[in-house]
């Protein structure tokens, strides 16, 4: 199993239902409202990744081939910081500021954050360039 750095066991995760992808759910990222399982599985599913709990397989169709090379299983983004560095790069350029233009979003203070923080903050504005390129 090749996900990064952290072994995974997916069949025993809490599958959640996805909140809806909008600047609340980015938000609640941000102020780590919602646990890391769960910013994990909103990434996944919007990656393309599908899982198939009673086959406890990994459905790929819709996973660009770049993810599916190097992680033919998801990654945990928050664990891993190879994943979340190749998730930066996938941020088009003319995305990457989106946490402060669209939700003035000015980081996290200096001494209350962490490689954690740095991460969910990555997968916000992953989340929010998703968006945009969708609209």
């Amino acid at each position: 199993m090749d996900n990064g750095d952290v072994a995974i066991d997916y069949a025993s995760l809490d599958w959640v239902e996805l909140p809806p992808l909008d600047t609340e759910t980015i938000w609640a990222i941000l102020n780590e409202s919602i646990s890391d399982l769960q910013v994990n599985q909103i990434l996944w599913h919007y990656l393309g990744y599908r899982y198939h709990p009673i086959e406890h397989t990994w459905d790929l169709t819709q996973v660009a081939p770049e993810w599916q090379e190097v992680y033919p299983t998801p990654p945990d983004f928050i664990a891993s910081r190879p994943a979340t560095v190749k998730l930066t790069r996938s941020i088009p350029a003319v995305h990457k500021q989106l946490l402060k233009e669209q939700l003035g979003f000015k980081g996290y203070k200096i001494g209350e954050f962490g490689p954690r923080q740095t991460r969910r903050a990555t997968a916000a504005s992953w989340l929010l360039a998703y968006i945009a390129d969708r609209v």
